[in-house]
Protein backbone atom coordinates (compact mmCIF):
# COMPACT_ATOMS: atom_id res chain seq x y z
CA UNK A 1 0.00 0.00 0.00
CA UNK A 2 3.22 2.42 0.32
CA UNK A 3 3.17 2.95 -3.45
CA UNK A 4 -0.89 3.80 -3.01
CA UNK A 5 -0.17 6.59 -0.63
CA UNK A 6 2.08 7.54 -2.45
CA UNK A 7 -0.19 8.46 -5.24
CA UNK A 8 -3.11 9.80 -3.08
CA UNK A 9 -0.46 12.07 -1.70
CA UNK A 10 0.56 13.40 -4.91
CA UNK A 11 -2.72 13.76 -5.67
CA UNK A 12 -3.12 16.83 -3.38
CA UNK A 13 0.57 18.10 -3.47
CA UNK A 14 0.23 18.20 -7.29
CA UNK A 15 -2.15 20.65 -7.43
CA UNK A 16 -0.67 23.06 -5.32
CA UNK A 17 2.76 22.98 -7.08
CA UNK A 18 0.63 23.89 -9.78
CA UNK A 19 -0.81 26.78 -8.24
CA UNK A 20 2.75 28.12 -7.15
CA UNK A 21 3.74 27.74 -11.02
CA UNK A 22 0.82 29.31 -12.12
CA UNK A 23 1.78 32.47 -9.60
CA UNK A 24 5.44 32.55 -10.55
CA UNK A 25 5.43 31.55 -14.44
CA UNK A 26 4.16 33.37 -17.51
CA UNK A 27 4.61 29.96 -19.35
CA UNK A 28 2.22 27.97 -16.97
CA UNK A 29 -0.84 31.09 -17.23
CA UNK A 30 -0.47 30.24 -21.14
CA UNK A 31 -1.01 26.71 -20.90
CA UNK A 32 -3.51 27.07 -17.61
CA UNK A 33 -4.06 24.78 -14.22
CA UNK A 34 -6.92 22.65 -15.31
CA UNK A 35 -4.45 21.70 -19.07
CA UNK A 36 -1.79 21.12 -16.68
CA UNK A 37 -3.72 18.89 -14.00
CA UNK A 38 -4.61 16.70 -17.28
CA UNK A 39 -1.40 16.74 -18.61
CA UNK A 40 -0.46 15.81 -15.17
CA UNK A 41 -2.22 13.08 -14.90
CA UNK A 42 -2.04 11.63 -18.26
CA UNK A 43 1.41 11.33 -17.58
CA UNK A 44 0.72 9.29 -14.41
CA UNK A 45 -1.82 6.58 -16.62
CA UNK A 46 1.22 6.25 -18.98
CA UNK A 47 4.09 5.32 -16.57
CA UNK A 48 1.70 2.75 -14.70
CA UNK A 49 2.25 4.59 -11.66
CA UNK A 50 -1.47 4.46 -10.81
CA UNK A 51 -1.93 0.94 -12.49
CA UNK A 52 -2.02 -1.93 -9.45
CA UNK A 53 -2.91 -5.48 -9.95
CA UNK A 54 -6.59 -6.21 -11.11
CA UNK A 55 -8.49 -7.95 -8.06
CA UNK A 56 -5.50 -7.24 -5.23
CA UNK A 57 -6.68 -6.06 -1.88
CA UNK A 58 -4.13 -2.94 -2.74
CA UNK A 59 -6.16 -2.19 -6.24
CA UNK A 60 -9.21 -2.84 -4.77
CA UNK A 61 -8.19 0.13 -1.89
CA UNK A 62 -6.92 2.45 -4.13
CA UNK A 63 -9.86 2.55 -6.55
CA UNK A 64 -12.06 2.95 -3.27
CA UNK A 65 -9.94 5.96 -2.81
CA UNK A 66 -9.92 7.42 -5.78
CA UNK A 67 -13.51 7.02 -5.97
CA UNK A 68 -13.91 9.09 -3.18
CA UNK A 69 -12.01 12.21 -4.01
CA UNK A 70 -13.68 12.07 -7.07
CA UNK A 71 -16.72 12.26 -5.64
CA UNK A 72 -16.28 14.71 -2.94
CA UNK A 73 -13.83 17.01 -4.43
CA UNK A 74 -16.47 18.59 -7.23
CA UNK A 75 -19.52 18.43 -4.83
CA UNK A 76 -17.11 20.60 -2.64
CA UNK A 77 -15.92 22.91 -5.73
CA UNK A 78 -19.13 24.05 -6.83
CA UNK A 79 -20.03 25.88 -3.84
CA UNK A 80 -16.99 27.13 -4.25
CA UNK A 81 -16.67 28.53 -6.88
CA UNK A 82 -20.32 29.85 -7.07
CA UNK A 83 -20.33 32.21 -3.76
CA UNK A 84 -18.91 35.36 -5.54
CA UNK A 85 -21.27 34.79 -8.79
CA UNK A 86 -23.94 37.17 -9.03
CA UNK A 87 -26.42 35.72 -10.05
CA UNK A 88 -28.84 38.22 -11.11
CA UNK A 89 -27.09 38.63 -13.66
CA UNK A 90 -27.04 35.19 -14.84
CA UNK A 91 -30.88 35.20 -15.36
CA UNK A 92 -30.41 37.66 -18.02
CA UNK A 93 -28.93 34.87 -19.66
CA UNK A 94 -31.69 31.91 -19.18
CA UNK A 95 -33.09 32.69 -22.67
CA UNK A 96 -29.94 31.83 -24.44
CA UNK A 97 -29.26 28.76 -21.49
CA UNK A 98 -32.49 27.30 -22.90
CA UNK A 99 -32.32 27.93 -26.27
CA UNK A 100 -28.51 26.16 -26.07
CA UNK A 101 -30.14 23.55 -24.07
CA UNK A 102 -32.94 22.73 -26.17
CA UNK A 103 -30.17 22.71 -29.35
CA UNK A 104 -27.94 19.93 -27.65
CA UNK A 105 -30.57 17.94 -27.19
CA UNK A 106 -32.36 18.10 -30.30
CA UNK A 107 -28.74 17.53 -32.15
CA UNK A 108 -28.24 14.47 -30.07
CA UNK A 109 -31.43 12.88 -30.89
CA UNK A 110 -31.03 13.80 -34.40
CA UNK A 111 -27.54 12.04 -34.48
CA UNK A 112 -28.91 9.24 -32.31
CA UNK A 113 -31.18 8.38 -34.73
CA UNK A 114 -30.02 9.03 -38.14
CA UNK A 115 -26.43 7.03 -36.72
CA UNK A 116 -28.98 4.08 -35.79
CA UNK A 117 -30.32 3.75 -39.63
CA UNK A 118 -26.64 3.75 -40.70
CA UNK A 119 -24.93 1.70 -39.00
CA UNK A 120 -27.33 -1.06 -37.04
CA UNK A 121 -26.03 -4.62 -38.05
CA UNK A 122 -27.23 -8.21 -37.09
CA UNK A 123 -24.02 -8.49 -35.19
CA UNK A 124 -25.40 -6.63 -32.53
CA UNK A 125 -28.87 -7.76 -31.07
CA UNK A 126 -30.94 -4.93 -30.03
CA UNK A 127 -29.15 -2.13 -31.46
CA UNK A 128 -31.82 0.28 -30.35
CA UNK A 129 -30.53 -0.34 -26.86
CA UNK A 130 -27.22 0.98 -27.78
CA UNK A 131 -29.11 3.85 -29.32
CA UNK A 132 -30.72 4.53 -25.85
CA UNK A 133 -27.28 4.43 -23.80
CA UNK A 134 -25.69 6.78 -26.36
CA UNK A 135 -28.97 9.14 -26.05
CA UNK A 136 -28.44 8.53 -21.91
CA UNK A 137 -24.73 9.29 -22.17
CA UNK A 138 -24.56 12.48 -24.22
CA UNK A 139 -27.76 14.06 -22.25
CA UNK A 140 -26.34 13.65 -18.55
CA UNK A 141 -22.93 11.22 -18.70
CA UNK A 142 -22.21 7.83 -17.37
CA UNK A 143 -25.22 7.76 -14.34
CA UNK A 144 -27.64 7.73 -16.90
CA UNK A 145 -25.55 5.26 -18.89
CA UNK A 146 -25.56 2.93 -16.28
CA UNK A 147 -29.14 3.31 -15.64
CA UNK A 148 -30.28 2.44 -19.22
CA UNK A 149 -27.86 -0.26 -19.43
CA UNK A 150 -29.32 -1.47 -16.45
CA UNK A 151 -32.93 -0.91 -16.94
CA UNK A 152 -32.92 -2.42 -20.53
CA UNK A 153 -31.17 -5.52 -19.52
CA UNK A 154 -27.71 -4.60 -21.69
CA UNK A 155 -25.38 -7.37 -22.35
CA UNK A 156 -22.03 -6.09 -20.27
CA UNK A 157 -19.53 -6.90 -22.94
CA UNK A 158 -21.93 -4.56 -25.46
CA UNK A 159 -22.20 -1.84 -22.55
CA UNK A 160 -18.11 -2.22 -21.89
CA UNK A 161 -17.52 -1.51 -25.27
CA UNK A 162 -19.98 1.21 -25.71
CA UNK A 163 -17.93 3.01 -22.89
CA UNK A 164 -14.45 2.49 -23.91
CA UNK A 165 -15.33 3.82 -27.43
CA UNK A 166 -17.13 7.18 -25.54
CA UNK A 167 -14.39 7.62 -23.52
CA UNK A 168 -11.12 7.30 -26.21
CA UNK A 169 -13.40 9.89 -28.58
CA UNK A 170 -14.81 12.18 -25.56
CA UNK A 171 -11.94 12.64 -23.79
CA UNK A 172 -10.14 14.33 -26.79
CA UNK A 173 -12.62 16.60 -27.21
CA UNK A 174 -12.50 17.86 -23.65
CA UNK A 175 -8.71 17.91 -23.95
CA UNK A 176 -9.29 20.04 -27.15
CA UNK A 177 -11.92 22.44 -25.35
CA UNK A 178 -9.83 23.35 -22.11
CA UNK A 179 -6.74 22.98 -24.28
CA UNK A 180 -7.32 26.56 -25.72
CA UNK A 181 -10.53 25.15 -28.84
CA UNK A 182 -12.85 27.43 -26.83
CA UNK A 183 -10.88 30.48 -28.41
CA UNK A 184 -11.97 28.68 -32.21
CA UNK A 185 -15.31 28.16 -30.73
CA UNK A 186 -15.47 31.95 -29.89
CA UNK A 187 -15.26 32.92 -33.35
CA UNK A 188 -17.23 31.10 -34.67
CA UNK A 189 -19.78 32.01 -32.40
CA UNK A 190 -18.38 35.93 -31.91
CA UNK A 191 -22.08 37.06 -29.47
CA UNK A 192 -22.03 39.23 -26.50
CA UNK A 193 -22.01 37.47 -23.66
CA UNK A 194 -25.12 39.06 -21.83
CA UNK A 195 -24.13 38.11 -18.09
CA UNK A 196 -21.28 40.67 -18.78
CA UNK A 197 -22.44 44.50 -17.72
CA UNK A 198 -19.65 45.92 -20.01
CA UNK A 199 -15.87 46.20 -20.82
CA UNK A 200 -14.62 47.26 -17.31
CA UNK A 201 -16.73 44.30 -15.75
CA UNK A 202 -15.06 42.16 -18.19
CA UNK A 203 -11.53 42.90 -17.25
CA UNK A 204 -12.48 42.55 -13.60
CA UNK A 205 -13.99 39.46 -13.88
CA UNK A 206 -10.86 37.97 -16.26
CA UNK A 207 -8.63 39.62 -13.19
CA UNK A 208 -9.93 38.05 -10.31
CA UNK A 209 -10.51 34.60 -11.67
CA UNK A 210 -7.65 32.42 -11.16
CA UNK A 211 -5.88 34.83 -9.52
CA UNK A 212 -3.67 32.63 -6.39
CA UNK A 213 -1.65 35.39 -5.36
CA UNK A 214 -2.41 35.60 -1.56
CA UNK A 215 -4.36 32.19 -1.41
CA UNK A 216 -2.28 30.87 0.99
CA UNK A 217 -1.52 34.28 3.05
CA UNK A 218 -2.98 33.62 6.88
CA UNK A 219 -5.23 37.17 6.91
CA UNK A 220 -7.49 34.90 3.91
CA UNK A 221 -7.34 32.12 5.57
CA UNK A 222 -10.61 32.71 7.82
CA UNK A 223 -12.52 33.65 4.96
CA UNK A 224 -11.68 30.54 3.05
CA UNK A 225 -12.00 28.00 6.08
CA UNK A 226 -15.80 29.75 6.66
CA UNK A 227 -16.90 29.07 2.77
CA UNK A 228 -15.03 25.67 3.07
CA UNK A 229 -17.15 25.27 6.04
CA UNK A 230 -19.82 26.24 4.16
CA UNK A 231 -19.29 23.59 1.48
CA UNK A 232 -19.35 20.88 3.50
CA UNK A 233 -22.57 21.56 5.51
CA UNK A 234 -24.35 21.81 1.73
CA UNK A 235 -22.58 18.64 1.09
CA UNK A 236 -23.85 17.12 4.22
CA UNK A 237 -27.22 18.03 3.57
CA UNK A 238 -27.68 16.71 0.07
CA UNK A 239 -25.85 13.98 0.82
CA UNK A 240 -28.72 13.37 3.73
CA UNK A 241 -31.44 14.29 1.44
CA UNK A 242 -30.21 12.29 -1.39
CA UNK A 243 -30.62 8.97 0.97
CA UNK A 244 -33.67 10.29 2.65
CA UNK A 245 -35.43 10.95 -1.27
CA UNK A 246 -33.33 7.75 -2.87
CA UNK A 247 -32.44 5.74 -0.24
CA UNK A 248 -28.49 6.17 -1.70
CA UNK A 249 -26.43 9.12 -2.38
CA UNK A 250 -27.64 9.91 -5.32
CA UNK A 251 -25.22 12.27 -7.48
CA UNK A 252 -28.39 14.37 -9.06
CA UNK A 253 -29.65 15.43 -6.18
CA UNK A 254 -26.67 15.89 -4.41
CA UNK A 255 -25.46 18.00 -7.13
CA UNK A 256 -28.70 19.81 -7.48
CA UNK A 257 -29.10 20.53 -3.65
CA UNK A 258 -25.80 21.70 -2.92
CA UNK A 259 -26.19 24.22 -6.46
CA UNK A 260 -29.67 25.38 -5.01
CA UNK A 261 -28.12 25.96 -1.55
CA UNK A 262 -24.98 27.57 -2.91
CA UNK A 263 -27.17 30.21 -5.17
CA UNK A 264 -28.54 31.19 -2.24
CA UNK A 265 -25.78 31.59 -0.48
CA UNK A 266 -24.55 34.29 -3.19
CA UNK A 267 -27.14 36.73 -2.54
CA UNK A 268 -25.88 37.40 0.87
CA UNK A 269 -23.06 40.30 0.40
CA UNK A 270 -20.59 38.98 2.85
CA UNK A 271 -20.75 35.40 1.58
CA UNK A 272 -20.08 36.86 -1.74
CA UNK A 273 -17.04 38.65 -0.31
CA UNK A 274 -15.25 35.59 1.16
CA UNK A 275 -11.83 35.87 0.05
CA UNK A 276 -10.08 33.52 -2.60
CA UNK A 277 -13.36 30.78 -2.20
CA UNK A 278 -13.10 30.62 -6.44
CA UNK A 279 -9.84 29.95 -6.28
CA UNK A 280 -10.10 27.30 -3.55
CA UNK A 281 -12.43 25.58 -5.61
CA UNK A 282 -10.18 25.23 -8.48
CA UNK A 283 -7.91 23.78 -5.88
CA UNK A 284 -10.26 20.87 -5.68
CA UNK A 285 -11.09 20.97 -9.06
CA UNK A 286 -7.60 20.68 -10.25
CA UNK A 287 -7.57 17.14 -7.98
CA UNK A 288 -10.36 16.31 -9.58
CA UNK A 289 -8.88 16.44 -12.77
CA UNK A 290 -5.77 15.01 -11.79
CA UNK A 291 -7.23 11.77 -10.89
CA UNK A 292 -9.54 11.41 -14.33
CA UNK A 293 -6.67 11.82 -16.30
CA UNK A 294 -5.04 9.28 -14.33
CA UNK A 295 -7.48 6.80 -15.04
CA UNK A 296 -7.12 6.61 -18.68
CA UNK A 297 -6.18 3.36 -20.45
CA UNK A 298 -4.58 3.37 -23.81
CA UNK A 299 -5.78 -0.32 -23.60
CA UNK A 300 -9.21 0.47 -22.94
CA UNK A 301 -10.52 -0.28 -26.33
CA UNK A 302 -10.07 -3.66 -27.86
CA UNK A 303 -11.16 -5.41 -31.01
CA UNK A 304 -14.74 -4.96 -30.59
CA UNK A 305 -17.35 -4.11 -32.82
CA UNK A 306 -16.23 -1.19 -35.48
CA UNK A 307 -20.00 -0.77 -36.26
CA UNK A 308 -20.50 0.19 -32.46
CA UNK A 309 -17.45 2.40 -32.32
CA UNK A 310 -18.49 4.17 -35.70
CA UNK A 311 -22.03 4.81 -34.26
CA UNK A 312 -20.31 6.88 -31.17
CA UNK A 313 -18.03 8.78 -33.47
CA UNK A 314 -21.35 9.18 -35.65
CA UNK A 315 -23.60 10.53 -32.96
CA UNK A 316 -20.87 13.06 -31.22
CA UNK A 317 -19.61 14.52 -34.47
CA UNK A 318 -22.90 15.32 -35.65
CA UNK A 319 -24.58 15.74 -32.31
CA UNK A 320 -21.52 18.88 -31.39
CA UNK A 321 -22.21 19.73 -35.33
CA UNK A 322 -25.76 20.15 -35.35
CA UNK A 323 -25.41 21.78 -31.78
CA UNK A 324 -22.99 24.29 -33.30
CA UNK A 325 -24.96 25.35 -36.20
CA UNK A 326 -27.96 25.66 -33.81
CA UNK A 327 -25.80 27.98 -31.61
CA UNK A 328 -24.92 30.26 -34.47
CA UNK A 329 -28.24 30.30 -36.08
CA UNK A 330 -29.76 31.80 -32.19
CA UNK A 331 -26.66 33.57 -31.60
CA UNK A 332 -25.69 32.09 -28.75
CA UNK A 333 -22.07 32.48 -27.30
CA UNK A 334 -18.82 30.43 -27.60
CA UNK A 335 -18.37 30.25 -24.15
CA UNK A 336 -21.99 28.97 -23.35
CA UNK A 337 -21.83 26.21 -26.39
CA UNK A 338 -18.64 24.86 -24.62
CA UNK A 339 -20.19 24.37 -21.46
CA UNK A 340 -23.36 22.86 -22.82
CA UNK A 341 -21.28 20.64 -25.08
CA UNK A 342 -19.36 19.46 -21.59
CA UNK A 343 -22.61 19.58 -19.90
CA UNK A 344 -24.38 17.01 -21.90
CA UNK A 345 -21.93 14.68 -23.39
CA UNK A 346 -20.07 14.45 -19.63
CA UNK A 347 -21.73 15.61 -17.02
CA UNK A 348 -22.05 18.37 -14.60
CA UNK A 349 -18.92 17.53 -12.53
CA UNK A 350 -16.81 18.35 -15.69
CA UNK A 351 -18.28 21.85 -16.34
CA UNK A 352 -16.13 23.90 -13.71
CA UNK A 353 -12.84 22.31 -14.95
CA UNK A 354 -13.76 24.48 -18.37
CA UNK A 355 -15.63 27.45 -16.78
CA UNK A 356 -11.53 27.67 -15.47
CA UNK A 357 -9.68 27.37 -18.49
CA UNK A 358 -12.34 30.02 -20.26
CA UNK A 359 -11.86 32.46 -17.59
CA UNK A 360 -15.22 33.19 -17.48
CA UNK A 361 -17.18 31.94 -14.46
CA UNK A 362 -20.23 33.34 -15.56
CA UNK A 363 -21.24 30.56 -17.63
CA UNK A 364 -20.67 28.12 -14.12
CA UNK A 365 -24.37 28.11 -13.22
CA UNK A 366 -25.68 27.87 -16.94
CA UNK A 367 -23.42 24.48 -17.63
CA UNK A 368 -24.68 23.24 -14.16
CA UNK A 369 -28.24 23.67 -14.63
CA UNK A 370 -27.85 22.23 -18.20
CA UNK A 371 -26.26 18.93 -16.92
CA UNK A 372 -28.68 18.98 -14.17
CA UNK A 373 -32.00 19.11 -16.63
CA UNK A 374 -29.59 16.27 -18.95
CA UNK A 375 -29.40 14.21 -15.72
CA UNK A 376 -33.05 14.26 -15.11
CA UNK A 377 -34.18 13.69 -18.42
CA UNK A 378 -31.87 11.82 -19.89
CA UNK A 379 -32.71 8.48 -18.76
CA UNK A 380 -36.42 9.11 -20.08
CA UNK A 381 -35.40 9.93 -23.25
CA UNK A 382 -33.15 6.88 -23.64
CA UNK A 383 -35.93 4.43 -22.89
CA UNK A 384 -38.02 6.46 -25.37
CA UNK A 385 -35.56 5.81 -28.40
CA UNK A 386 -34.89 2.43 -27.08
CA UNK A 387 -38.94 1.28 -28.08
CA UNK A 388 -39.59 3.98 -30.93
CA UNK A 389 -36.17 2.45 -32.73
CA UNK A 390 -37.23 -1.15 -31.55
Amino acid sequence: MIRAYIVIALYVLVPVLIIECFKRWTWMQKIGTVVAAYAVGILFALTGLVHFDAGTAEALSFSKIQSTLMSVAVPLAIPLMLFNCDFKLWTKALPKTLWSLVGGIGAVLVAVISGYFIFRTPEVPEFNKVAAMMTGIYTGGTMNFNALGASLGVDKTVMAIVLAFEMVLTTPYIFFIIGGGYKIFRKILPYEDITRRGRKDEAVETKDIENYKGMFDRHNAGGMFIGLGLSILFLAIGAGLALLITGTLNELVVILTITTLSIIASFFKKVRELPKTFELGMFFILIFSVIVASLFDIHSVNGGSLMIGGFVAWVMIVAAGLHLLLCRIMHVSGDLFCVSQIALLCSPPFVPPVVGAMKNKKVLISGIVIGLIGYAIGTYLGVAIAFILK
